[in-house]
């Protein structure tokens, strides 16, 4: 049996709460590795929506332990809140069923404080990030100047150092013209919610690791999208993680020998949350369309996405950095009723033809997409379970896109519900 990695081919926003939970009841361990509570999976079981953030899409369903790995940043009170909103839907969480890794960074009040300031400051040329302090609270990671989960374990280790965390970010809140913290104030903050949330830390990479050799079968869950990758994607309009496949092996603790098989959840049709680039958009009355029909608002921001069509180049990069396996199409439903679709097969960059994303931003900003047109269908794909159920040309569309971005479609989804599910290539079984 195979371990499998879920990440996103896209911008992110390619249905992969649904795609986990699906894969979850073939898994006995669901782990997040990166990513913090700005990326948001909504969830349809039995009628009922479940928004998660944090948690891992597998704690909605009884006999699955979770995991939060060591590369996700961690808001505690951000956690709480989503712990006590699922309760309230009748999912309890206790360490029976999640474990929060103790060497996970924190998120702060102050990070979220200095994410608000610096999009203000920027202006126009601001990125668009959530302003939840996910990027300020990766920087802190990488300075060593973080806190860590087990450091709400001591409270003298905590409040030293929080004071030395303080000397670099009372200074730029000074900048900023916003009022220094406090470092008495800000661990006596910590210590009150401790109680809660250290009875469900552990070390991830152990327990892991004992699944593994005992059998268990693991799904790793991303969160964005490659594009978002902060070293591969659009930059610099990118998330402050690494979101490919390679980054759920460093973000739990567990071997890259582990991961067995990496399904890209990739959009019918394409979109973005934010600024950046991006080369298929479309500012008329088929993006409307598009994101009408998908129902495209951010599960954690409510902000409206951009739409445009299916960029097979940006995908078929994708699926190269992320050493994808296969993909799930998702929401091919949105594509029903129109008669024509397209798909972007190559850009143009100062009239020469390229098959890449090119790194650089003016680059990025300059290209256009070459698209290749297709015949599209009256029928309905939604709630297909069969492909004998799908329109000939909803087949042929997909079939086109398998050829253009070199990897099968080994799951296709037809619409929200878990079990609309078209099923080419179990994951589990490699």
């Amino acid at each position: 049996m195979a371990n499998v990695v879920v990440v996103g081919s896209q911008w992110g926003d390619e249905g992969k709460g649904k795609i986990v939970d699906w894969l979850s009841t073939r898994a006995d361990v669901v782990a997040r590795f990166q990513g913090g509570h700005n990326a948001g999976h909504t969830l349809v079981i039995d009628g009922e929506v479940f928004k998660l953030s944090l948690l891992p899409s597998g704690v909605v369903r009884g006999g699955k332990h979770s995991v939060i790995g060591n590369g996700v940043v961690v808001d505690p009170w951000a956690l709480l809140d989503e712990i006590k909103r699922i309760g309230d839907q009748g999912v309890k969480i206790t360490p029976d069923n999640l474990t929060l890794a103790e060497n996970a960074s924190l998120i702060l009040p102050l990070h979220s404080d200095l994410d608000v300031a610096r999009e203000a400051a920027a202006g126009k040329a601001k990125i668009g990030t959530t302003k939840r302090g996910i990027g300020p609270a990766y920087e802190d990671k990488v300075a060593r100047r973080s806190i860590r989960v087990i450091d709400l374990a001591d409270p003298q280790t905590l409040l030293g150092r929080i004071k030395s965390l303080l000397h670099h970010h009372n200074a730029l809140r000074r900048g900023y013209d916003m009022p220094e913290v406090c470092a008495e104030e800000l661990t006596q903050m910590l210590l009150e919610i401790a109680p809660q949330i250290l009875p469900l830390a552990g070390p991830v990479w152990k327990q892991l690791d004992t699944a593994s050799r005992s059998g268990q079968k693991i799904l790793f869950e991303g969160a964005q999208g490659a594009m978002l990758d902060v070293d591969h994607g659009t930059w610099p309009f990118v998330t402050s993680s690494s979101t490919i496949a390679g980054q759920a092996a460093s973000g739990t603790g567990i071997g890259p020998h582990n991961l067995n098989y990496v399904l890209g959840i990739t959009k019918a049709y394409t979109t973005r949350v934010g600024a950046g680039p991006f080369p298929t958009e479309l500012a008329d009355d088929v993006g409307e369309r598009l994101g009408t029909r998908g129902a495209e608002f951010g599960t954690v921001t409510g902000r409206q996405r951009r739409c445009g069509w299916f960029d097979a180049v940006m995908v078929k990069q994708a699926i190269t950095i992320g050493g994808i396996t296969g993909i799930a199409l998702t929401k091919l439903d949105v594509l029903d009723g129109f008669a024509e679709l397209k798909v972007c097969v190559a850009y143009t960059l100062n009239g020469k033809r390229i098959h890449r994303l090119p790194a650089g931003i003016s680059e990025q900003a300059k290209i256009k997409p070459v698209y290749e047109t297709f015949e599209g269908w009256n029928g309905s794909t939604k709630g297909a379970r069969s492909w004998v159920d799908l329109p000939a040309q909803a087949v042929k569309y997909v079939r086109r896109l398998e050829e253009l971005i070199g990897a099968p479609v080994d799951l296709l989804s037809t619409s929200p519900e878990r079990e609309d599910v078209i099923l080419v290539r179990d994951p589990f079984k490699g």
